[in-house]
């Protein structure tokens, strides 16, 4: 199978400062890892234009958007002490939430069955009249908008970056036709997620937050998906599935307190991609975190590899420290579980 592969020049003109760990640097780092994995021949790149600003108003203010805009003209600034706008980053933002609307459009006319974004600066912290935590415009929810308009009722957002996708739960919030579940370490920046935000009004129980503790590895993510994520999905469905892909999850990461390895992450997609299957729902992966640029590479190539059907042969062996234990981390499920029974047949 092949997978559509979009990135984009723009990008890389997002300029965050010497030291800044969302840096430019990121994406080469991926491309070379797909490069030196043998991956190149098998995902198809296509060009793509900026956002279109109506889909972008879908999701964050006019206010917002203008605001950042005109930052961007005066030549940059700060949205807060974490996240930098320079000269480019209006436009480098709107050509990513741009690869997540032109993935999204040739997922739903069949023109391919899974999509990975290599894109930045990522989104899943970005409110709707807000950026903050490096991100800029939402990619993971245009993906989702621009998914509905095309048709899809039953949008599924899974988000597995170390740090909770604030900003998503918040577009998302009152929402019952997107399920966002965000898997993150507990008590970790943005201090948002507990166990029991579960949405409100209409939305209530579309949110699904599992905090994990610090030193959950390969076991324990897989563990929360195969106790939670994948039986969730199982009932809801979904027509649309896609995921906010942070690897700072991995252990290697500066940013995170997890210890996932890049194998790790292959499993997780494995899994997803595995369920998408069975639902017959398109896959959009497109990337959020990940600073350690060894471990984001491999991370993104172990991902490749499971959307595309090949062995994690392009895969480095690594060392990870010791995991939490499962006990640890079983309490944590089987609340979940109890809280989403209010919610879900699962």
């Amino acid at each position: 199978m092949s997978v559509l592969h979009l990135t984009h020049p723009a990008c890389a003109r997002h300029l965050t400062g010497a030291g800044h760990p969302e840096r430019p640097e990121r994406l080469p780092a991926i491309q070379r890892a797909i490069g030196e994995s043998g991956l190149a021949d098998l995902v198809e790149t296509s060009e793509f234009p900026p956002v279109e600003r109506d889909l972008l108003l879908s999701v964050h203010s006019a206010a917002y958007v203008d605001g950042l805009e005109a930052m961007a003209q005066r030549g940059g600034g700060w949205l807060d002490q974490d996240t930098r706008v320079s000269a480019d980053s209006a436009v480098a933002a709107a050509h990513a939430a741009g690869a997540a609307a032109h993935a999204a459009e040739v997922l739903c006319a069949g023109g391919a069955a899974r999509a990975f974004l290599a894109v930045r600066p990522p989104g899943h912290h970005a409110l709707p009249e807000q950026g903050m935590g490096f991100c800029l415009f939402n990619n993971a929810a245009v993906a989702a908008a621009a998914a509905r308009r095309l048709g899809r009722k039953r949008v599924m957002i899974v988000d597995w970056d170390v740090h909770h996708g604030n900003g998503t739960q918040a577009v998302f919030w009152r929402d019952p036709g997107v399920l966002f579940v965000s898997l993150h370490q507990e008590y970790w920046y943005p201090g948002t997620g507990a166990l029991g935000d579960v949405g409100e009004d209409l939305g209530e129980g579309f949110t699904v937050n599992l905090p994990l503790p610090a030193d959950t590895g390969d076991g324990g993510y897989e563990e929360a998906f195969t106790e939670v994520v994948l039986p969730l999905g199982s009932v809801y469905n979904p027509d649309f599935l896609v995921v906010s892909a942070g690897y700072d999850a991995h252990f290697a990461d500066p940013l995170g307190g997890m210890v996932v390895t890049a194998r790790g992450f292959g499993r997780l997609a494995r899994l997803l991609d595995e369920a998408a299957s069975a639902s017959g729902a398109p896959l959009l992966v497109t990337l959020e975190g990940g600073y350690d640029l060894a471990a984001l590479g491999a991370s993104c190539v172990a991902t490749l590899e499971a959307l595309v059907g090949r062995a994690a042969w392009g895969i480095p062996d690594e060392e990870p420290p010791p995991e939490a234990p499962s006990a640890a981390i079983r309490p944590r499920l089987r609340a979940a579980r109890r809280q989403l029974l209010n919610y879900w047949r699962i």
